[in-house]
């Protein structure tokens, strides 16, 4: 062999192992095989596993502590779990939730209060619009099975067409991980398409769902790289304390009658009922609930109807009107009481604590939701 075939040998077999130079270690198909089942596991159990780690034990008048109310993981356990097995679940937005009171003056409260036992489950969730309610209810809340459920109709979502989210231009609103991504359209929704595939994603696998209860929980709401470049001299997750923490006692807002607050009167520009976004979702809600075997008794309002304009007012009746003719339609029990003494409101929707033992106790002298409050069946619960 002569010198320069010798060379050429040399190289030839030099670009042979340089082609995986920069892998220390080279995995056989097999082996690729067992990593990506260790991998799968990791994906499908982890949630399981972290449900077992992480306590949740409510106490009596829990709600989903204000700071986690985009942890639909949280909401999930919740639903899941709640201390009394026949509790009746209500659901809804910040009216149920309890804007301004403490978790021991809220709706659920009262009724507990007034029925002598824990009756009630308060699964309110600050800023949850019907749109989100539904994705919410589909993709969060398969717990929700053979149950009684009170769902609270807020009409106020309806109370303009930014609210109802028909507007061309795009804005910032309260869930948009839980509105539909692809169908149907949501013109004021400017997420990218790329994004929107990744929230579909996530609400569809729950791993994604318990990644994003990480961020929320434990990591300021940022992902692990971005926490880490805040904090650089932090250890990651080292404040994991295993535990869903309770809702605290603080109020968010100062209990303050709105006549007091200096709010005039509103001129709402309902948007028609027909045409509206919301109470299209709204309707859809109340179908996946019963879909799952849950009998449904539907609150309307209390809206703070003294804050309205005569004109306004108007309109809002009628709008009112047609949803009690609806559930009528469908045949789903119903409560929708006459307005609250005007100082029993803190502003359009929300009552204070005075307000909230009112209608509880206009809600157990209701002969409708008292034949909807009686125990659900076993069977029903069993799905038998």
């Amino acid at each position: 062999m002569t010198e320069a075939a010798g060379k050429g040998e040399r190289f030839k077999g030099t670009q042979a192992d340089l082609r995986f130079g920069s892998n220390a270690v080279r995995l056989s198909p097999r082996e690729w095989q067992i990593v990506g089942a260790i991998f799968l596991g990791y994906v499908l159990l982890m949630p399981s596993v972290w449900e077992r780690l992480e306590s949740f034990r409510p106490q009596a008048d829990y709600r989903i502590p204000y700071d986690l109310s985009n942890d639909y993981w949280v909401f999930r356990r919740c639903a899941r779990s709640p201390e009394a097995p026949n509790a009746t679940l209500v659901v809804g937005d910040s009216v149920i939730w309890g804007q301004y009171v403490t978790k021991e003056q809220t709706l659920t409260h009262y009724l507990n209060e007034l029925t002598g036992q824990p009756r009630f489950a308060n699964l309110g969730v600050d800023g949850m619009h019907p749109v989100a309610l539904a994705g919410l209810l589909q993709d969060y809340g398969e717990a929700i099975a053979g149950r009684n459920v009170l769902l609270h109709c807020n009409l106020l979502w309806t109370g303009s067409e930014k609210h109802d989210l028909q507007t061309e231009k795009t804005f910032s609103f309260n869930h948009p991980a839980l509105v539909p991504q692809f169908r149907p359209n949501i013109r004021c929704y400017g997420e990218p398409y790329s994004k929107r595939l990744g929230i579909a994603i996530e609400r569809n696998v729950p791993f994604y769902a318990w990644t994003a209860h990480l961020r929320l929980r434990y990591l300021d709401k940022m992902d692990l790289p971005a926490w880490t470049l805040e904090n650089p001299q932090a250890v990651p997750f080292a404040n994991v304390r295993l535990e869903i923490p309770e809702p605290g006692a603080r109020l968010l807002h100062e209990p303050i009658p709105w006549t007091r607050r200096g709010i005039a009167r509103q001129d709402f520009a309902w948007v028609e009922l027909k045409t509206s976004l919301q109470w299209r979702f709204f309707r859809q809600a109340v179908r996946i609930l019963q879909r799952r075997g849950n009998r449904v008794f539907v609150l309307v309002g209390p809206f703070n109807e003294h804050m309205l304009t005569d004109a306004s007012r108007a309109v809002y009746a009628k709008n009112k009107r047609t949803v009690e003719a609806w559930l009528k339609k469908e045949g789903i029990p119903f409560f929708a009481p006459t307005p609250l003494p005007s100082e029993q409101y803190a502003d359009a929707s929300h009552p204070l604590s005075e307000g909230y033992a009112q209608l509880a106790r206009l809600l157990v002298e209701d002969t409708s939701f008292a034949a909807f409050d009686a125990p659900f069946p076993a069977c029903a619960a069993s799905g038998e």
